[in-house]
């Protein structure tokens, strides 16, 4: 993954939304559902195929004011390559 290049979106199987019945961000896809917690949610609500990694790490970090997420993030989302969510 190239952080500055990457432009990561979820697969076309997937659909991320809030679930009040699980009090919680999910990704749906056909065979089932995932519960998501807040921080792979909101990685994910900003994986719209025109956002770079590095500037979704960078929004983040302005976000909930906290430094050094770009290895969490990288590591999140090279996960979310492997199990297909992201593209």
């Amino acid at each position: 993954m190239d952080a500055t290049t990457d432009l990561p979106k979820l697969a076309r199987l997937f659909r991320l939304q809030w679930e009040p019945a699980q009090d919680a961000f999910v990704l749906l896809y056909p065979e089932g559902m995932v519960k998501l917690n807040q921080s792979a949610a909101e990685i994910l609500k900003r994986c719209d195929g025109s956002t770079a990694v590095a500037a979704i790490v960078a929004d983040l970090e302005h976000t909930f004011e906290v430094d050094n997420l770009r290895d969490e993030v990288q590591d999140f989302m090279k996960e979310a390559y492997e199990r297909g969510w992201l593209i």
